[in-house]
């Protein structure tokens, strides 16, 4: 008889947190609050960008290129070889 009680407030409590918290978000007041504050963080950008330094650019010709050649001899790895000789 007890748990049968506990369940039930347990449900009637996540139900009512459901619907009280589904009923402020869908609020006119909400919804009102919510569009003010985007304005406002959008103003706020507005004016932050219009204030922004511009800085002059000073990478002319500021890349070097190097002629890779491909002569030189790599030496090629081979994972199963290095196995085979460990094994000996």
């Amino acid at each position: 008889m007890f748990k049968e009680i506990k369940y039930l407030i347990f449900v009637i409590v996540i139900i009512s947190f459901i619907f009280f918290t589904a009923r402020y978000y869908f609020s006119d007041e909400n919804i009102k609050s919510s569009y003010r504050a985007y304005n406002n963080i959008d103003n706020k950008i507005k004016i932050y960008s219009k204030n922004l330094p511009v800085l002059n650019d000073d990478t002319v010709n500021i890349i070097e290129y190097v002629k890779q050649s491909n002569k030189e001899k790599k030496k090629k790895f081979n994972f199963w070889k290095l196995l085979e000789n460990d094994e000996k």
